[in-house]
């Protein structure tokens, strides 16, 4: 049997005031060391159970938890601004957490959320792990994963192995014969592996002669930008950035050797970040449209909350940008090609 626990013995157990404890449970203001104290006996004692059982017979909390992996990210950006479109219609806000691309802390703010009484969780994960799967099944509050899939928890993203057979089937068809691909280490499945394995897959079936080989780099413009003297040395005629970000890395760096793209070696990415537009040459990218997964993951969160059924989704649009930044191989380089989009 749980033990029944008032706020005045949490309190004692906590070395804290009885308005303290009220504040921490109703989402106030608690200092940070103060808030631990409580946390630390609220689980020890399982009064966190009882609190939430109670929390569930009043009227919604209209707060829904945000787990983000980084905020220096134009995805991100674009998808809090889908998950507000819809939030803010239907009278909800978002409480954000940031994890800071840790698998650890990524856990720790979804269970600091629930402890923070919000409605539901939707969590942009860094890579679903079995502790992602069985904190998720332990919540009294609904979750929604996005940026990555897993058969045991819900999720809103796109097909990540499509996009890279997009880009592979891309530079087989412009010729291609030796690529390198720039991706992230596979600690991030839907990057790491989907999208790399789907180009592979794609740029070397039935491409005789075809050579594709992998630098593993990081997120960051700057990751991508080191990386780009060993990529050079495999002489491709083409580089395939994970993201549009590892892109605008290797291009500055093309830049300052005064290596011309794509006369000398195209580069093309996956996004389709508006920055892709505007540098020069244009960016050829696979393009996402991630307002759009955050307008369909706040929609999914909704229909949780109000007890109705959900279906996971991994089938969300992809369009392919054609702009300057690729090469036909065999061919002239055109001085001006106007972007071309494809749907899928």
């Amino acid at each position: 049997m749980e033990p029944k626990m008032t706020i005045k013995e949490i309190a004692e157990l906590a070395g804290v005031s009885k308005s303290t404890v009220s504040r921490y449970l109703n989402q106030g203001y608690v200092s940070a060391e103060k808030a631990e104290q409580v946390r630390r006996v609220i689980e020890e004692t399982g009064y966190q159970t009882n609190f939430f059982a109670k929390r569930l017979k009043m009227k919604y909390s209209k707060l829904v938890g945000i787990v983000l992996p980084r905020m220096d990210s134009v995805a991100v950006g674009k998808l809090l601004t889908g998950i507000h479109r819809v939030f803010r219609t239907n009278g909800y806000q978002g409480l954000l957490m940031v994890s800071n691309l840790s698998i650890e802390k990524e856990l720790e703010n979804i269970l600091s959320l629930q402890q923070q009484g919000v409605d539901g969780i939707i969590i942009d994960s860094v890579g679903i792990t079995q502790q992602h799967i069985e904190l998720q099944a332990s919540l009294d509050v609904p979750t929604i994963f996005t940026g990555q899939r897993h058969p045991q928890v819900r999720y809103i993203k796109f097909d990540d192995y499509a996009a890279g057979r997009m880009m592979g089937s891309y530079l087989k068809e412009t010729q291609h014969k030796h690529v390198v691909f720039v991706g992230v280490n596979e600690s991030d499945t839907a990057v790491g592996i989907e999208r790399k394995k789907g180009f592979m897959d794609a740029f070397l079936e039935n491409n005789e002669g075809a050579k594709a080989d992998f630098i593993e780099a990081g997120f960051d413009f700057f990751s991508a930008y080191n990386c780009a003297v060993r990529v050079l040395q495999f002489q491709p005629t083409a580089v395939v950035g994970a993201t549009d970000n590892i892109c605008l890395g290797l291009l500055r760096y093309f830049h300052e050797q005064k290596i011309r793209v794509p006369e000398e070696c195209s580069v093309a990415g996956f996004g389709g970040y508006d920055v892709g537009a505007v540098v020069y040459p244009a960016l050829t990218t696979v393009s996402f449209d991630y307002e759009l997964v955050g307008m369909k993951t706040a929609q999914g969160m909704l229909t949780l909350i109000r007890g109705e059924a959900f279906s996971s989704d991994a089938s969300l649009p992809l369009f392919f940008v054609e702009r300057e930044s690729v090469r036909r191989m065999g061919e002239a380089v055109a001085q001006k090609k106007p972007a071309k989009f494809i749907g899928m």
